[in-house]
């Protein structure tokens, strides 16, 4: 590699804040971009990204539905109680009045299940655990107030409204609200392909039986399941060794994709050789570290396309080795990317509160997202720092449930402190 490469590639080591809100500046010039759609069944849509808006079909409810079950009657005819009213009918969801009926009159009231329309006449509806029946008589002992218990019709969304956005990721939230308006099928954006590129001739093949001193390539496989569960498909490229032309060659393939991501080969070694490789590729370093733990030597940057007709870059990530580096950095930063380029808003990283179970004292200068379980019920969490040996340490990655994010300011933290946590 030559020493050119190195000197048009200054350091450039941001705080964890200024490193999302590049990496957040450009995911939003991703997802502005045109990307190619699909029609796809509504139940194999979870996950994806709605690629159109999807509106309601008729009012919703198409009529005043009853919200419990009771008796459907006028508001004015309970203001004194107890009040008895004449039972003029019954009404179960799915049913209708008996033939003959139009309007409920005064003093009469009609027996309605939970989902069922409410009759012309009537403006409330009274719970039954506040009647008592006799043959065709009810006894109502509580008031209710106009529209009580009456989902007005349009109310959750008139003909025509729109119920979910483009750019929305599906739920099952929105696979019901699909349904209900009956769409078997909806438009989603291609899912984006992300390069995976592991590096390193310690790495081999999880089907190989390692020597000594290699370790087996859990990388691409972790961060494989985490590009799928972000929206993307994973292209899996062969183990690079710390040999620049056949970094050289897998890189290239790599960034036939629409993000590329590679891990190892960052940090300041020898033998770390994917920075000088990007380098030849002309690659432009938005970042060259951030002040984070674990991940501090994270890369991110972009390279040309040159067969484009317009202005277009391909992205990357250099994410640390060490397993629980790589899973930490592509869950702080290079999700956003990935959701991107799958059409869908970056989003800000979604924590909560709880209490410190143990006290604990850090160094300062680095904001750390440390391995963590959450405890006690889900209204008065704590949380506690997983034992770990490092960023190496997967079997304690795998027994967190959750990052503890401790601010670059302080030192110590002690029991009862609330701390921000991500889950993961």
């Amino acid at each position: 590699m030559s020493g050119a490469n190195v000197e048009q590639r200054p350091e450039r080591i941001l705080s964890f804040e200024d490193a999302r809100h590049v990496v957040l500046k450009h995911a939003d010039l991703l997802r502005n971009l045109s990307r190619e759609r699909e029609q796809v069944q509504l139940l194999d849509s979870l996950g994806r990204t709605l690629a159109e808006d999807v509106h309601a079909d008729r009012d919703l409810p198409p009529f005043p539905r009853a919200a419990r079950d009771g008796y459907a009657l006028h508001a004015d005819d309970v203001r004194e109680t107890p009040q008895e009213l004449a039972i003029v009918g019954e009404i179960r969801a799915g049913g209708d009045l008996p033939a003959g009926f139009t309007s409920l009159g005064q003093g009469e009231a009609v027996s309605i299940m939970t989902g069922a329309p409410v009759p012309a006449g009537a403006d409330a509806v009274v719970m039954v655990e506040y009647t008592v029946r006799e043959g065709n008589r009810v006894r109502v002992s509580r008031q209710v107030r106009a529209g009580e218990n009456v989902v007005p019709q349009g109310s959750e969304g008139a003909a025509g409204t729109v119920l979910a956005t483009s750019g929305t990721v599906i739920s099952p939230a929105q696979i019901a609200l699909a349904a209900a308006v009956g769409k078997a099928r909806v438009s989603v954006y291609r899912r984006p392909r992300i390069g995976i590129l592991p590096t390193g001739d310690e790495v081999v093949a999880i089907t190989e039986a390692p020597k000594s001193n290699q370790i087996r390539n859990s990388n691409s496989f972790s961060l494989a399941a985490q590009v799928m569960a972000a929206g993307g498909e994973p292209l899996e490229l062969a183990i690079a060794p710390d040999n620049p032309q056949r970094l050289r060659e897998l890189m290239k393939q790599g960034l036939e994709s629409d993000l590329l991501l590679l891990s190892g080969g960052v940090s300041a070694g020898d033998y770390d050789l994917v920075e000088d490789v990007l380098a030849d590729f002309s690659a432009e370093f938005l970042f060259t570290g951030v002040q984070i733990q674990p991940g501090k030597p994270l890369v991110f940057g972009r390279l040309p396309v040159p067969s484009s007709a317009h202005e277009r870059w391909i992205y990357f990530f250099g994410l640390p080795g060490n397993p629980i580096s790589t899973m930490v950095t592509f869950e702080l930063f290079a999700r956003s990317m990935v959701r991107a380029l799958a059409g869908a808003s970056a989003g800000p990283l979604r924590g909560t509160k709880a209490r410190l179970a143990r006290a604990i004292h850090v160094k300062l200068g680095l904001t750390r997202f440390l391995p963590a379980r959450l405890g006690s019920t889900w209204n008065d969490a704590e949380v506690e720092l997983v034992k770990w040996q490092g960023s190496g340490d997967i079997a304690a990655f795998g027994r967190a449930d959750c990052l503890l994010v401790v601010p670059p300011d302080r030192e110590h933290f002690d029991v009862g402190e609330m701390m921000t946590v991500l889950p993961l």
